[in-house]
């Protein structure tokens, strides 16, 4: 009922109008999206290099249903990589390919991410190929292993999910290419054909999937706010001595910011990943509604930093 609450809201513009305008509702926004402008996520991506924390710009906005808007999606992409090099950001990008015209025509979308991952070359910085629900998973990695990886292998990775049963096998496959992988457990909601089902398994498969990468992977991304699985990390990095440069934690803007910045403090190396752009608010329902548990998630993480007198 709350999911399809919340996918309902996020699909309505009046409501979209209203919010934006809301500045109660902008203010709770703010914490978890940068803003609506490339300044805005520029100053943020500023503020997290200040406080020894990289980022991962994302310029919101998923499936375009026309090439002149997939082009303009490319456009700002390039504009931003151009930015964050002139304002000299420990920063890369994140891209999702549907934004890209993935749904409208695969030479396009291969057309336009070659384009993006150039201008990426010619300032020696990266692309992440943000992962989409699992009817898209097959195409990203296809994609990426056929026709922009061999050309661009420093400046493009991808991101894989645990919830999905095929993930461990993707992962000793991205292995064998020396792929850059983000492992995340996944927020879409997905069919027990091809998912699991229950938390746990989620969680067992994320662990066995951090533990091939952290051993076997290309700076791997360690996406994840779960403490009980952030321990295991450095307990296998210390059982396994990797070192600390070899891979980074990743977190979303706004989330456990206080665990962000004792990691730092501890040696390791942090990424937040930051969304910004007119659609946070399709972003944020969409995100809240993917896992409604997700709603609990956000407001016990906001108490515990309070709880730790992080504002």
């Amino acid at each position: 009922m709350l999911r399809n609450t919340l996918l309902y809201l996020s699909a309505q513009p009046r409501i979209f109008k209203f919010v934006r305008n809301n500045g109660l509702a902008k203010k709770f926004a703010s914490r978890f999206v940068a803003g609506e402008t490339v300044d805005e996520a520029l100053a943020a991506a500023r503020e997290l290099n200040a406080k020894g924390i990289t980022a991962s710009l994302d310029l919101l906005g998923e499936s375009v249903y026309t090439e002149k808007e997939a082009r303009s999606a490319r456009d700002e992409y390039i504009s931003l990589l151009d930015r964050i090099h002139d304002a000299k950001l420990d920063a890369n990008v994140s891209v999702k390919l549907t934004a890209m015209g993935l749904d409208i025509d695969q030479e396009l979308c291969v057309a336009i991410m070659q384009d993006i991952l150039a201008r990426a070359r010619q300032y020696e910085t990266f692309v992440r190929l943000d992962m989409e629900s699992s009817a898209y998973t097959d195409k990203t990695l296809k994609m990426f292993e056929d026709r922009l990886y061999p050309q661009y292998r420093a400046n493009v990775g991808v991101v894989l999910q645990s919830c999905l049963y095929r993930t461990f096998a993707d992962v000793e496959h991205m292995n064998t290419l020396k792929a850059r992988v983000r492992i995340c457990k996944g927020a879409y909601k997905e069919p027990p054909s091809v998912a699991y089902p229950e938390k746990k398994d989620v969680d067992a498969n994320y662990v066995k999937c951090l533990h091939e990468l952290m051993l076997k992977g290309h700076y791997p991304g360690i996406a994840t706010h779960d403490p009980a699985i952030i321990g295991e990390a450095k307990r296998w990095a210390k059982e396994q001595n990797i070192a600390v440069d070899r891979f980074e934690f990743q977190m979303l803007y706004g989330v456990r910011r206080d665990l962000q910045e004792q990691l730092v403090k501890e040696g390791y190396r942090v990424r937040s990943y930051v969304p910004f752009g007119t659609q946070w608010y399709p972003y944020l329902m969409r995100r809240l509604a993917e896992r409604p548990a997700n709603v609990a998630f956000i407001t016990g993480n906001v108490i515990r930093e309070a709880l730790h007198g992080n504002r």
